[in-house]
C-alpha cells in the first residue's frame, strides 16, 4: 500500500526536507527546467538521492492550479497570480470549469505532471504529486476572503450577502480545478499527492465561531477535501496533508480525525510531540523545523538547528509515533543565503 512507504520512512528515522527549489537553483537554467518535465524530474530525483528519500517529492508551486483555472476561463492573462473576482462567478463559468472535456495545461503545469511521469517510469523512486487545497485556492480568488467566511460563520448564506456568494462559487471553481489537477497527476503515475491547505487556519476560520458551533470548517474545508480524497482512494494513492497555518488544538484534532491523512505536515508553530496525542496513531507526522528562518544565522544559528532536530527526534521516538523529521514548509532558494540554508539542512539531517 502507498501509505506504507511513509511508515517505512518513519520507521527508518527519515530526515527529509522539502527542498526541491534549492536543488533546482543549483542548475544553470532553473527557469527553463520549470517547463521541461524530464529535466524537472531529474531534479526531483537528485533531491531524493541527496536526502536519502525513497520518495521523490515535487517542487511546491501553489500558483499552478489558479493559473490553470483562469486560463480555462480566458481571464487573468499575465496578471493571473494577482487576479481576483470582482463579482460572483457566473453559472456559465462554473459550467465551463466543471466540463470534463480535456483541455491543454499551461507549460509549467504540464512539466509538473511530466516530472511525476519521469519518476514513475524511469526511476525506482516512489512518485509523489502536489496540489494546492481547494479552500486555499478559493482564498486566492477573492480580494477579501476573511469577511465572507466570517459572515458565513455567523449563519448568513449566499442569498444574504454577495461576498459569501462570490466566495462559495469560487470554492466550487477551486474544487473542480484541483480535481482536474489530481486526475492528471494520478494519470502520470503519482502514488501519493500532497494537499497544501495553509489557509485552513485560525486567521480565516474563527476559533470562537467554531467553538460556538459554526460549520464553516466542515463546509469549506473538510467536505471539499473529502470529496477530492475519493479520487485518491479510487486510484489506491495515499493522501499527504500539509497545513503550515496557525492552528488550534481542536483544528489539528479535527483535521487528523476527519480527514485522516496518511501523513500530516504542520508548521513550526505547532509542537509535534503534543499534537501526537490529537491525531490517530497511524497518521505519520511530518515536520516541522522552522526552515523559514534558515536563511539567517541571527534568527537560526546552525547549532540551534541541530539542537531542535535532536530534540524533536528524541521526543517523537519516546512516544513511539511514526514520524519523519522535515521542514515546516518548502525550503525556498534565497540567492544570498543559499550556502547558509544548505549548511543548516545538512545539520538537520546529521543531528
Amino acid at each position: 500500500m502507498p501509505a506504507s512507504v511513509f511508515r517505512r520512512m518513519a520507521a527508518e528515522g527519515g530526515r527529509i526536507p522539502l527542498a526541491v527549489d534549492l536543488v533546482l537553483h543549483e542548475q544553470p537554467d532553473p527557469e527553463a527546467i520549470l517547463t521541461d518535465g524530464e529535466r524537472l524530474g531529474r531534479v526531483l530525483e537528485a533531491h531524493a538521492l541527496r536526502y536519502g528519500s525513497p520518495a521523490a517529492f515535487p517542487r511546491m508551486d501553489l500558483r499552478l492550479e489558479k493559473r490553470d483555472l483562469l486560463h480555462r476561463l480566458g481571464i487573468g492573462g499575465e496578471e493571473a497570480d494577482t487576479y481576483h473576482f470582482l463579482a460572483p462567478p457566473t453559472e456559465e463559468q462554473l459550467a465551463r470549469v466543471r466540463d470534463g472535456a480535456p483541455a491543454a495545461f499551461l507549460p509549467a503545469h504540464q512539466a509538473h505532471f511530466d516530472s511525476i511521469r519521469y519518476i514513475a517510469e524511469v526511476t525506482s523512486l516512489f512518485p509523489v504529486g502536489m496540489t494546492i487545497g481547494p479552500f486555499s485556492l478559493a482564498t486566492k480568488l477573492v480580494a477579501d476572503p476573511i469577511t465572507p467566511v466570517a459572515l458565513a460563520g455567523r449563519g448568513l448564506g449566499p442569498d444574504d450577502d454577495e461576498s459569501i456568494r462570490m466566495f462559495e462559487r469560487s470554492l466550487e471553481l477551486a474544487e473542480a480545478t484541483v480535481a482536474r489537477s489530481i486526475r492528471a497527476q494520478l494519470d502520470a503515475g503519482a502514488r501519493a499527492v500532497i494537499f497544501c491547505e495553509p489557509s485552513a487556519n485560525a486567521v480565516y476560520l474563527s476559533p470562537r465561531q467554531l467553538t460556538a458551533g459554526s460549520d464553516i470548517l466542515n463546509r469549506y474545508v473538510l467536505q471539499p477535501n473529502l470529496r477530492l480524497r475519493r479520487l485518491l482512494d479510487e486510484a489506491g494513492a495515499a493522501w499527504f496533508l500539509h497545513d503550515c497555518g496557525e492552528l488550534t488544538d481542536d483544528m489539528v484534532r479535527i483535521l487528523g480525525e476527519t480527514l485522516h491523512p496518511a501523513v500530516l505536515s504542520l508548521g513550526a508553530s505547532r509542537c509535534l510531540w503534543q499534537d501526537a496525542a490529537l491525531v490517530p496513531a497511524d497518521v505519520v507526522l511530518y515536520g516541522n523545523l522552522p526552515t523559514k528562518t534558515f536563511y539567517s544565522d541571527a534568527a537560526m544559528p546552525v547549532e540551534r538547528v541541530a539542537e531542535l532536530a535532536g530534540q524533536l527526534a528524541k521526543e517523537m521516538k519516546a512516544l513511539d509515533r511514526p514520524f519523519i523529521l522535515g521542514s515546516e514548509c518548502d525550503v525556498l532558494y534565497v540567492p544570498e543565503a543559499a550556502a547558509t540554508i544548505r549548511r543548516k539542512l545538512e545539520a538537520m539531517v546529521a543531528a
